[in-house]
């Protein structure tokens, strides 16, 4: 029996976190723990592509880390568009750690 490959997870990005990874000023994205942010989905070793927006302009890396934290475990770490985030989105949070960038 064959199976199909997985699909790589798509992250969305706005312009200042797509531009801080393609710098490699950013290697860790966050988003709210659930179905579709966890250990499973973000497993260490899975292909990611990293989007602008909807656009095509896209970055290939693989998921290196994943953690699931609380927001005061976070806050330091947050770039201040993301601390004015954290307030809005409930928590806990998903950390994917992700390098190995490559144009797409």
């Amino acid at each position: 029996m064959k199976t199909e490959p997985e699909k790589p997870l798509f992250i969305p990005l706005n312009s200042e976190h797509f531009i801080a990874f393609e710098k490699g000023q950013k290697r860790t994205e966050y988003r709210t723990n659930g179905p579709r942010w966890n250990e499973h989905t973000c497993r260490i070793g899975r292909e990611v592509v990293l989007s602008f927006g909807y656009t095509k302009m896209r970055l290939r890396g693989t998921v290196v880390g994943f953690r699931v934290r609380k927001a005061h475990e976070i806050v330091n770490e947050l770039t201040n568009r993301e601390r004015e985030t954290l307030d809005t989105l409930p928590g806990p949070y998903a950390c994917i750690e992700i390098s190995e960038l490559r144009p797409a």
